[in-house]
């Protein structure tokens, strides 16, 4: 079958930037690159953000622990960032008000000075101030916390988004800007010159052809996945990273019966626990749990959904139980790899991120978070400019607006297109049948579905109910029940037969599974 959306390239262009890794970091370097007026290459094996970069806590923060950790420079920086995002997307990033309950007094004089210095740090960019509130405030707010020992709360503002959203319309934004993204095409073997990379072989993941790109500079930025790059240059490199799990499990919202989002300052393994209202519904993570595998579908382990639930009971009113669970989510951070001398324990790569240069004509960027994803992206543009000896050309991301940013907003739940709702609006306006709902339980409509077929680079089902309508993440058995209609829409929409889209089907209902949780099974939630 024909490709939805990629388009066909002559191998004999020659890109200043080729880029491995459609995530949120190879997404903001292909646009920082476009953006400067180089000619950009992007390849990405799956779906852009397919992996950790759809998986996050919904944040756009400046990491209120790692200010506890004395790590002042990061914290200032990515608050900044946090501005420039909100500036920038502001149809996705929404200020978000955060309470943490103290049941003694020295957490509220701990928590309330450094929140204090948090808003400092943030300067022009700050999203509110923090403050004390009393039991009674505190219980307005939240009515679902436990009230036995309460003695107040602090609240404070940071951000919310949807990740897999912004990066759609970061991919947008970089094609507009003159690159080219290239999904379902995984990257096969790097080329080279002598010991110098000078470009990478390809396979499309859907039309099996191969292709040949050249260029000036390779930036792998792959994640979880950079060892597998590194080895493609020397299969003797020793592993830079290994992945540590962060599962999210989703709930009603009525566990919290609020607009705000709980913050948990200490749990039993020295991280945050947050519980976020985000779609109509409570999300709670994460975890960081070491694995000896990454893989583009982690599964979340038993363990770590009973820590989550745990925890969460001791704050809730009422208890979450499994049975409770909508979905569960795994994503995979990437941690130093263990040397020889310190065993197998592990350490995480600096979330300010770490970039190298792997071999001559070689990148490596890893580590950082969504919310500093541009300022790594310029970090390694500027690099790259250096290394591959390119003329220079300064960084514009700072104030270039992503597609969809409107700051008009009414409330509705399709203002998470931004400039494009009223575009959705207009198909259904044309054709009343698209305003047809997928789902009793869920607004969206067969519109959207066939607005991102068409605008939005999906080619499968599993794009469109995972990262575009985000309903696998919310309530897996929910998307089930939606695949056959939105398979039917795709196929007629790519004039794929009746096997193709029975195929679709089946392939996603089998994904899905992995994201309803299973109790019984002590290893995982699913097979993968």
């Amino acid at each position: 079958m024909k490709r939805n959306h990629n388009p066909v390239i002559s191998e004999n262009i020659i890109w200043d930037i080729i880029i491995i890794g459609g995530g949120a970091t190879g997404l903001g370097t292909a646009l920082d690159a476009a953006s400067r007026g180089y000619k950009t290459l992007l390849v990405e094996q799956a779906d852009f953000a397919k992996g950790t970069s759809s998986r996050s806590t919904k944040l756009v923060h400046g990491g209120v622990r790692y200010l506890a950790q004395g790590d002042i420079k990061l914290v200032k920086h990515a608050l900044e960032e946090r501005g420039f995002l909100r500036q920038n997307a502001a149809h996705l990033v929404n200020k978000e008000e955060f309470i943490i309950p103290c049941y003694n007094w020295f957490s509220v004089i701990k928590y309330l000075t450094g929140l204090t210095l948090y808003d400092w740090l943030a300067g022009k960019y700050s999203f509110g101030k923090s403050k004390f509130l009393s039991k009674k405030e505190a219980l307005a707010i939240i009515p679902e916390i436990k009230s036995k020992g309460l003695k107040g709360a602090i609240r404070y503002f940071d951000g919310k988004f949807d990740d897999a959203r912004l990066a759609i319309n970061i991919a947008q934004t970089a094609i507009k800007n003159g690159a080219t993204l290239l999904n379902y095409t995984k990257v096969t073997a790097l080329k080279k010159t002598g010991a110098t990379v000078n470009g990478i072989e390809t396979e499309d993941a859907l039309t099996h052809k191969k292709s040949t790109f050249i260029g000036k500079i390779v930036i792998n930025a792959t994640g979880v996945f950079v060892d597998d790059i590194l080895k493609m240059n020397d299969p003797k490199s020793k592993n830079m990273v290994r992945p540590s799990q962060g599962v999210h499990i989703v709930l009603d919202k009525k566990f919290l019966n609020s607009e705000s989002a709980l913050m948990i300052p200490k749990t039993s393994d020295g991280r945050v626990l947050f519980a976020v209202p985000w779609h109509k519904h409570l999300l709670i993570g994460t975890t960081d749990t070491p694995l000896n595998e990454h893989s583009l579908e982690p599964r979340a382990l038993r363990e770590e959904v009973d820590f989550i639930l745990a925890t969460a009971s001791l704050y809730f009113n009422h208890k979450p139980t499994a049975n409770d669970i909508l979905s569960v989510f795994s994503g995979l951070r990437p941690l130093a790899a263990p040397s020889k001398t310190n065993g197998s324990s592990t350490k995480e790569i600096s979330r300010d991120h770490k970039l190298i240069v792997s071999a001559k004509g070689l990148i490596t960027i890893t580590g950082g978070k969504w919310t500093t994803y541009r300022r790594m992206a310029e970090e390694t543009v500027n690099l790259a400019i250096s290394e591959a000896g390119l003329p220079p050309k300064d960084c514009i991301t700072k104030t270039l607006k992503i597609h969809g940013c409107i700051d008009l907003r009414d409330g509705n739940y399709l203002d998470i297109y931004g400039t494009d709702r009223s575009k959705i609006e207009a198909m259904i306006a044309e054709n009343p049948a698209l305003g047809k709902k997928l789902h009793p339980h869920f607004p969206y409509n067969e519109a959207e579905v066939t607005w991102a077929i068409r605008n939005e680079m999906v080619e499968t089902v599993e794009d469109i109910l995972s990262r575009r309508l985000r309903v696998l993440f919310i309530d897996a058995q929910a998307a089930i029940e939606m695949s056959k209609k939105v398979a039917s829409i795709l196929a007629k929409e790519l004039n794929a037969d009746q096997d193709w889209e029975d195929n679709q089907v089946e392939i996603f209902n089998k994904l899905a599974l992995g994201y309803i949780y299973q109790p019984n099974n002590k290893k995982e939630t699913a097979s993968a």
